[in-house]
C-alpha cells in the first residue's frame, strides 16, 4: 500500500494523512532476460543489537533501528525462519522512498533486522505486497523460490515481481515487470496464495479510491488473468479507501481482511473483513451487518497473515494511524508493529467473529505469573490478565508516577469496554486527531465474568478479551510506562507477568 501522489501528499503531511489509487488491465509478457534488483543505491540498513532504548521506543514490539516504516509486506515462513518485510523509507524518519525494509525471526518475537531488500527502480517505488514459497517451481525461478509480487508506484500503480534463490537474502526483479499493467494509480497491494483445488495462484488487488478487490489468478506467477470483482456498499460509509486486502481460508469457509483510511471504527485507520465462500475464482460475502472490524482501536492498520505456515493463520499490523502517523513523537524511528496475533473464525450470538490472540510464543520472553498489586514491578513491558465480574460497571485504571492514566471502563449492560485517549494519557500535544475522547468495543462474550489480557509497552496498550472476540489496540505516549494498577466497580482478579525487552 501506499500514498498519494507527492504534491497531494506535501499537502496533507501536516495532518499525517495519506493516501493513493489505481485500477488495472491484464497482460502476459513473454520471458525476457531477467535483470539485478538495482535501483537507488540505499544506505545500508544498521544491524543494531543493542541500545535501542530512547524515550517511547517499544521494548517487545518490531522497530526499525531507524526512519520511518509503516506497512508489513511479504510475510513468509521458510526453513524456520518468519520473514517480515515492511514499507520502509532507508533515507529518513518521514514517508517517502518507499522500499522493502527487511527482518527475520524465528519466532515472530524476537526479530533480526537485516539489510534492506528491494529500493526504487524504473518502475518507480515499492509498495506493498506479500511473497509465497514456489515448492512446485511454478514460474521456473527454482524449486523453493522466495518469489515477492509488490506494487510499482509511479504515476500509475502496476505489480511486479522479484524472487530470492537465497532465502530471501537477495532479490532478481523479473525481466517481464510489470506483470500487471495498470494506467491509474488506483490498484494496489498483491497479496498471493496457492488454491488447491484449481491449482492456480490467487491474487487480491485493493482498488484504493475506487473500492472493492480485484481477483487475479495465474499458473505460474508471472502470467495473470482478471478473474472476478468484490465490492459491498457499507452503510453510512459512502467513500473509504480500501487497501491490503488478504484473502484467508479457515477450513469451509473464507474470510477477506480490507484496511480502509479514511473511516476505521472511529476516525483514520482501521481494519474490517468480510465473511463467505471462495469457489478459486469468485468471493462472496455472507449477508451480514458490515463493516465488522478486526480491531476496535485507533493503531491497527494493514495487517496481513504470514504465507506457508498450513493452517495456522498468523497477521502482524502497522501500529499507527494515517491522521497522525507522520506526526508521533518518535526518533530516530517512527512506527512500530502490533504484536503478532493468531486468527481463529469463531461465532457469536450466531454470528461469526474473527477473533484474534496474542501468539504463543510470546510465552519466551515472559516471565512467572504474579498476583497483581496496586504497584506492577515491570521494567520492559507486561502482560495483565484481569478477570472482572459484568454484574456491575467497572473501571480498569493504569497509571505512571506523573499521573498520567489508561482508563478503560466495563458497561455490564451493553458488555462494551469504552477508552479514552487524551492529555491524561501523556503527550496528545502533536497532532489535533490523536486525543480521542471515547472508543467502544463489543466484548462479544457470554457468562457472568470477562477475562482480558492486556500488553503494555512504552508507548502502546494492546487490550483482547482471552478468547480473542474483541481487539483493542493504542498508542499513548506518557512520560514513563503505566506501573500502576486500580480496579473499582466490581470484585476482579488479577495476575501479571513481566515480558523481557527484545533487544537486550
Amino acid at each position: 500500500m501506499n500514498r498519494i501522489r507527492k504534491h497531494v501528499y506535501a499537502a496533507m503531511a501536516a495532518a499525517g494523512m495519506v493516501a493513493a489509487m489505481a485500477a488495472c488491465t491484464p497482460v502476459n509478457p513473454a520471458d525476457e532476460p531477467t535483470r539485478p534488483s538495482g535501483g537507488d543505491s540505499v544506505p545500508a540498513t544498521p544491524v543494531v543489537e543493542g541500545g535501542r532504548n530512547e524515550q517511547y521506543r517499544p521494548q517487545v514490539h518490531f522497530t526499525p533501528y531507524k526512519n520511518w516504516m509503516n506497512d508489513p509486506n511479504g510475510m513468509v515462513y521458510y526453513d524456520g525462519v518468519y520473514h517480515l518485510f515492511y514499507q520502509y523509507n532507508p533515507r529518513g524518519n518521514d514517508w517517502g522512498n518507499m522500499s522493502w525494509g527487511h527482518a527475520t525471526s524465528p519466532d515472530m518475537i524476537r526479530w533480526t533486522e537485516q539489510p534492506v531488500a528491494l529500493t526504487h527502480d524504473e518502475l518507480g517505488d515499492i509498495f506493498s505486497g506479500s511473497a509465497v514459497i514456489d515448492k512446485d517451481n511454478t514460474a521456473g525461478f527454482g524449486k523453493n523460490a522466495m518469489v515477492a509480487l509488490y506494487t510499482s508506484a509511479s504515476g500509475v500503480q502496476q505489480q511486479s515481481l522479484a524472487y530470492s534463490t537465497d532465502g530471501g537474502k537477495s532479490f532478481t526483479r523479473y525481466g517481464g515487470n510489470p506483470v500487471i499493467h495498470n494506467d491509474d494509480d488506483n490498484l494496489r497491494d498483491p497479496k498471493v496464495f496457492w488454491h488447491e483445488e484449481s491449482g492456480k495462484w490467487v491474487m487480491a488487488l485493493a482498488k484504493g479510491w475506487k473500492m472493492g478487490i480485484e481477483f487475479y489468478t495465474s499458473p505460474d506467477l508471472k502470467n495473470w488473468t482478471h478473474a472476478s470483482t468484490f465490492f459491498r456498499e457499507l452503510q453510512g460509509r459512502p467513500s473509504l479507501q480500501w487497501e491490503c486486502p488478504d484473502l484467508i481460508r479457515f477450513g469451509e469457509r473464507w474470510v477477506l481482511l480490507v484496511s480502509v483510511n479514511p473511516g476505521g471504527p472511529l476516525l483514520g485507520s482501521g481494519t474490517m473483513y468480510f465473511v463467505g465462500d471462495f469457489d478459486g475464482t469468485t468471493f462472496t460475502a455472507d449477508e451480514l451487518d458490515y463493516p465488522l472490524w478486526l480491531d476496535y482501536g485507533m493503531d491497527n492498520y494493514a495487517g496481513v497473515t504470514w504465507s506457508n505456515t498450513g493452517e495456522r493463520k498468523v497477521m502482524i499490523g502497522w501500529m499507527n494511524n494515517w491522521q497522525y502517523a507522520g506526526a508521533v513523537p518518535c526518533s530516530p524511528w517512527r512506527s512500530a508493529m502490533t504484536l503478532p496475533r493468531e486468527l481463529q473464525l469463531t461465532e457469536y450470538n450466531g454470528k461469526p467473529i474473527l477473533a484474534s490472540t496474542v501468539v504463543k510464543e510470546a510465552d519466551g520472553i515472559a516471565g512467572e505469573w504474579k498476583a497483581a498489586g496496586s504497584e506492577l514491578d515491570c521494567e520492559d513491558a507486561y502482560q495483565l490478565r484481569i478477570t472482572i465480574g459484568l454484574d456491575k460497571n467497572s473501571t480498569i485504571v493504569l497509571s505512571n508516577p506523573f499521573g498520567e492514566k489508561y482508563e478503560l471502563n466495563v458497561t455490564a449492560s451493553s458488555r462494551e469496554i469504552v477508552c479514552k485517549r487524551n492529555a491524561s494519557t501523556g503527550d496528545t500535544s502533536f497532532n489535533g486527531f490523536f486525543s480521542v475522547p471515547s472508543m467502544r468495543a463489543p466484548l462479544n462474550t457470554e457468562g457472568e465474568r470477562v477475562t482480558l489480557d492486556i500488553f503494555v509497552d512504552q508507548s502502546s496498550v494492546e487490550v483482547f478479551t482471552q478468547n480473542g472476540s474483541m481487539a483493542m489496540t493504542n498508542l499513548v505516549f506518557p512520560k514513563e510506562m503505566y506501573n500502576r494498577l486500580t480496579v473499582s466497580g466490581t470484585e476482579f482478579e488479577a495476575k501479571v507477568r513481566e515480558l523481557k525487552s527484545i533487544y537486550k
